[in-house]
Formats: C-alpha cells, sequence, structure tokens
C-alpha cells in the first residue's frame, strides 16, 4: 500500500473525503501538521522529517492547509514543501502556486498583467495614499474593499461605502489592499465559483450571499451552475497563469454581462460544491494527484535503512 501525507490542522469533512478516496485507490492517507515537520541537515537520516514517516518519505503529500503564524514561521512550513518538491516528492498544490495566490497582491498583479479580468486594485504602504484613493473611488460613485493581504472565508474584509467609513480604513500589518466593489448582475449578492483540476473546470457552483460577502463560511447558499464556455475559459486560463494543479476560482458577473475574477484559491474547501453536484470531487482530485504526478515514482532519497 501507497502512503500520502495530507497536510492539515483539522481535517474535518475534507480530510475524511480525501482518507476516502486515497484508499480506493490502495494509498493510506495520514494527517500530518506542518508545523511538527523539520528540515534535517545532517548527513543522517531523511532530510526533510515528518512525523509518521520516519524511514520512508511518502510517495506525495497532498495540502489542505499551511498554518498561520510569524513571517518566520510560515516561511518555514513554504521552506518544507519547497524541500519535498526538491527532493523528488509530488506537493499538490506546491508552495509557489500557494505563495501566489494566498498573497492577494501577487495574485491581482499576475491576473492583470496577463490580461484577465479583475478589479481595479491598489496596494501601497502610505496611509495618507490609501485615503486618497479610497475618497477619489468614493467620489467617482464607487465603494471600496478592503482585505487583509493573507487572509480566507472573508475575514477582516471591509467594504468602504461613505466618507465616514475612511474612518475604519486600517491596513494589514502596514499595508493597503484596496479593490473596486464590483456590483454583480441580477437581484443581491452572488459569485460563481469553479473548480478546476489540472487545467479541466469540473464544476461550479452560485453563491448567494445574505449580504454583499458572499462566502459559505459567512452564510452564503450554493446552487449548482452550468458552466459555459466564456466562464470555463476564464477560470482555466486564470488557474494556469497562477499555476495550480487546482484552484477555486471566483468569478462575478458584472450588471453590463461581463466576467471578472475576483479570489483565487489554492487551498479551497468544496464541501458547499460538492452538497449541489454529481461528481465526487475528492476522487478526481486524488485521480489526478496519482495518475499524474505519482504513478511508478520513487524519490531517491524516500527510504533509509532502519
Amino acid at each position: 500500500m501507497g502512503r500520502i501525507a495530507v497536510f492539515t490542522d483539522d481535517p474535518g469533512w475534507h480530510g475524511k473525503a480525501l482518507r476516502l478516496a486515497f484508499a480506493a485507490r490502495g494509498y493510506s492517507a495520514d494527517y500530518v501538521s506542518l508545523t511538527e515537520c523539520r528540515l534535517n541537515l545532517v548527513s543522517e537520516g531523511l532530510p526533510v522529517s515528518i512525523p509518521g514517516f520516519e524511514h520512508a518519505l511518502p510517495d506525495a503529500v497532498f495540502v489542505r492547509g499551511v498554518p498561520g503564524g510569524s513571517l518566520e514561521e510560515v516561511v518555514f512550513y513554504l521552506d518544507i514543501l519547497h524541500a519535498l518538491k526538491i527532493i523528488g516528492v509530488p506537493v499538490y498544490n506546491d508552495a509557489g502556486a500557494i505563495e501566489r495566490s494566498v498573497d492577494k497582491a501577487m495574485t491581482s498583479f499576475l491576473l492583470r498583467q496577463n490580461g484577465l479580468p479583475t478589479p481595479p486594485t491598489w496596494v501601497l504602504r502610505d496611509r495618507k495614499e490609501a485615503l486618497a484613493i479610497a475618497e477619489h473611488e468614493l467620489a467617482q460613485g464607487n465603494m471600496i474593499i478592503s482585505k487583509p493581504l493573507f487572509g480566507s472565508q472573508g475575514e477582516g474584509v471591509r467594504r468602504i461605502e461613505k466618507m465616514l467609513d475612511l474612518f475604519w480604513l486600517t491596513g494589514s500589518r502596514g499595508i493597503y489592499y484596496l479593490q473596486r466593489f464590483v456590483e454583480c448582475d441580477g437581484e443581491g449578492y452572488s459569485d460563481t465559483r469553479v473548480f478546476v483540476i489540472n487545467g479541466r473546470a469540473v464544476a461550479a457552483m452560485r453563491r448567494k450571499g445574505t449580504f454583499w460577502l458572499n462566502n459559505v463560511a459567512k452564510g452564503a447558499s450554493c446552487e449548482r451552475v452550468q458552466l459555459d464556455s466564456e466562464l470555463s475559459e476564464l477560470a482555466i486560463k486564470t488557474a494556469e497563469v497562477v499555476k495550480m494543479d487546482y484552484a477555486g476560482v471566483d468569478i462575478i458577473r458584472e450588471k453590463n454581462g461581463d466576467y471578472t475574477v475576483i479570489e483565487v484559491n489554492s487551498i479551497p474547501a468544496w464541501k458547499g460544491l460538492q452538497s449541489v453536484c454529481n461528481i465526487n470531487i475528492a476522487e478526481l482530485l486524488v485521480e489526478d494527484l496519482l495518475d499524474r504526478q505519482v504513478g511508478d515514482h520513487r524519490p531517491e532519497l524516500q527510504t533509509v535503512a532502519s
């Protein structure tokens, strides 16, 4: 039986779904926290130490979570992922993909540089300049979204609607990430989450928020939507630009009918999407990882003498 390490601090529903999918393919899946791993830069033993894999490195690792922490801690966790890939262990998604997407500034930069539609965005450090940008946008009749550079599930996101709201404009550890608010087509608030695996859009759902945030974690409802060619192509190109094995791409259809990308997730949840689609997403992820990246793969440094 092959062995997979699933990096997560909270296995939950997703961890169970992955473990079942790996078991169906003849692989065991062990949950491991990146906080418990270390680099072993001496002559004896494996170069990366992973609890439960003391004598042999896993056939692959599936990244379901990267813990928060200080800059040094987060860089170290990513170093573990980089090191595993360097020594030949497939990492899904790899550290580079996570770095490009967890940093909203770089995500927006890559989308804009590659000509993909995304809202006007400003990333800067100077508070006076950030206030001036927000004031100008409000004067033009636009609202502004303020987001932390690193974050998920809508935490720390604010909408600046009027001049009085500027009092609450705060940076994320000294950095301001401001993005023009996009009004969606139709009534209420909604966006579309497209799930992309290896260059293929496999499923999509519309998330309808109870207010302007459409995150499922914030109470948004989910409904299945049919993927049209324009929506699929945009999501696929987005995942390609950030070089992800799989991605959750969040897209809004504007009032003029155009699509625009507002978020790209390298460690996307899919419980909500799974509840409204008739495919097993965990099985598709496992199939892609094993068939495309593992196969008869055996890293040169995978085992050590006991």
